[in-house]
C-alpha cells in the first residue's frame, strides 16, 4: 500500500504546500487508487507539516510548490516530494501513479513567506 498526500484547495492542488486548505490522502495498489479521504490542515508551524504526514504513513507529497526546509525534512524520511504539480488533486495522484507526474523542482523562495515555506 502507498499514501500519497496532495496539498489542495477545494479539490485543486495548492501553489503553496504549507498554506493548503487539506491534505487530500489517496491510498493506492497495484498503481490504482482504493481509498481516498480529506485531512483538514492543522496549521503551519515550522517543522511540523512533514511531522505530520509522516505520522499518518505518507510516501509521497505532491504541491505546486514547498520550501527547502520542509523538503529536506520529507527526503530525510524518504518521503517522496513532487512539486510544481497543478490541477485536479484526483487527476494529479493518478498521474503519478501512472508514472507521468514528475517534480519540477519548484522551491519556494518569495518575499513574503520568507522563514515560513521551508520551516
Amino acid at each position: 500500500m502507498m499514501k500519497i498526500a496532495v496539498a489542495s484547495e477545494n479539490g485543486m492542488v495548492t501553489e503553496h504546500f504549507g498554506h493548503c486548505e487539506a491534505f487530500m490522502i489517496f491510498d493506492a495498489e497495484d498503481n490504482q487508487i482504493v481509498k481516498s479521504e480529506t485531512v483538514a490542515n492543522p496549521g503551519h508551524r515550522p517543522g511540523f507539516l512533514p511531522e505530520f504526514l509522516n505520522d499518518m504513513g505518507v510516501n509521497v507529497i505532491i504541491s505546486g510548490g514547498m520550501g527547502a526546509g520542509a523538503i529536506e525534512i520529507f527526503n530525510d524520511k524518504n518521503i517522496e516530494v513532487i512539486v510544481g504539480a497543478s490541477g485536479n488533486a484526483n487527476e494529479v495522484a493518478k498521474s503519478y501513479l501512472e508514472g507521468h507526474l514528475k517534480s519540477t523542482g519548484s522551491v519556494c523562495h518569495q518575499h513574503q513567506h520568507h522563514d515560513e515555506c521551508g520551516e
